[in-house]
């Protein structure tokens, strides 16, 4: 028969197992010996001195030889001894401590220490008993003084509840009066602002014309002088509308741009010419400026229409 695995794991299982018992067979004797000490008996050892009997005394000799026999001691009973227990006699219990105890110790009462008593009991009993009648109507006035402080309460809430309304009201109030204060301040701003283009046109407008004037000559050529001053300005009124001024060019500042239009008012070109005060950044912005105004101005003043104008241009805001 072949041994397999199972078997060999039982076998083995078995060997560990009989160690185990003779491991505490030899424990249990170990502890057997030991709790059985040797009782040793109290008081001194016994001592004895060997005489010989023919050198005592006569009167010695006599007593020895008329003392009696001494009895004989019973055989002992040989009883059978019992079969040995293999077994060890049961441990006695420990002594339990505090700590082990298994119930915790129970703390002492606390003395009982009398609370004195805050009412005088002579004043109470000096005190009459209120009868039924007195006890209601001091419930009734009681009553009637929660009813009195509740309607209070009412009162004063009521009169927080519209001081808050009031103060919310002229908070409201005051708010509209700031907007309508600002909304007023930025009109009269815009207005001023409008007022100060207005001059700035007209004047821009007369010195136009005075030097128109200047340059030619009343009835020269046969144009008329206040139709070409009149068409200056309604040239740089319209590149002024499509110009934003840069700021560094400054207010007043003259610059001369050469402009050559078509009948119609279509501009073909418009350059910046000398002598001109703006940089370069304020020479290429008036020149888009004067891209973007075609068509320029040409109804109503074709008879001083001219294909290349030279217009003397002067900074100022919209």
């Amino acid at each position: 028969m072949r041994e397999t695995r199972a078997d060999t794991a039982q076998a083995v299982v078995l060997a560990i197992g009989l160690h185990l018992l003779l491991f505490l067979l030899m424990i249990a004797g170990l502890w057997w010996d030991r709790s059985n000490p040797q009782v040793q008996a109290m008081g001194s050892p016994i001592s004895a001195e060997l005489v010989d009997a023919n050198a005592l005394s006569q009167a010695m000799q006599r007593t020895l030889a008329e003392r009696p026999e001494p009895a004989q001691p019973e055989p002992p009973v040989v009883e059978t001894p019992a079969e040995e227990e293999t077994v060890p006699p049961p441990q006695p219990l420990p002594t339990p401590v505090v700590e082990d105890a298994p119930t915790p110790p129970q703390p002492e009462a606390q003395e009982f220490i009398p609370e004195p008593d805050a009412v005088d009991q002579e004043e109470v009993t000096d005190q009459p008993t209120p009868t039924p009648a007195e006890e209601q109507e001091r419930q009734e006035a009681k009553q009637r003084q929660d009813q009195v402080d509740l309607t209070e309460r009412k009162r004063q809430e009521e009169a927080e509840r519209k001081r808050r309304l009031a103060e919310q009201a002229e908070a409201e109030r005051q708010a509209r009066l700031a907007d309508i204060r600002r909304q007023r301040e930025a009109a009269q701003r815009e207005a001023r602002l409008a007022e100060q283009k207005l001059r700035q046109i007209a004047d821009a407008q007369a010195r136009t014309a005075s030097d128109s004037a200047a340059a030619a000559p009343a009835g020269q050529g046969g144009q008329d002088t206040d139709l070409a001053a009149r068409y200056q300005a309604a040239l740089t009124q319209a590149i002024l509308s499509k110009w934003t001024r840069p700021e560094t060019v400054p207010l007043g500042a003259r610059c001369k741009l050469v402009i050559r239009q078509l009948p119609g008012g279509e501009v073909m070109s418009a350059e910046v010419s000398s002598p001109c005060a703006y940089d370069e950044q304020g020479r290429r912005s008036i020149e888009a400026a004067v891209l973007k105004a075609q068509p320029l101005p040409y109804a109503g003043f074709e008879p001083v229409f001219q294909r290349t104008l030279i217009l003397n241009f002067e900074a100022r805001d919209r």
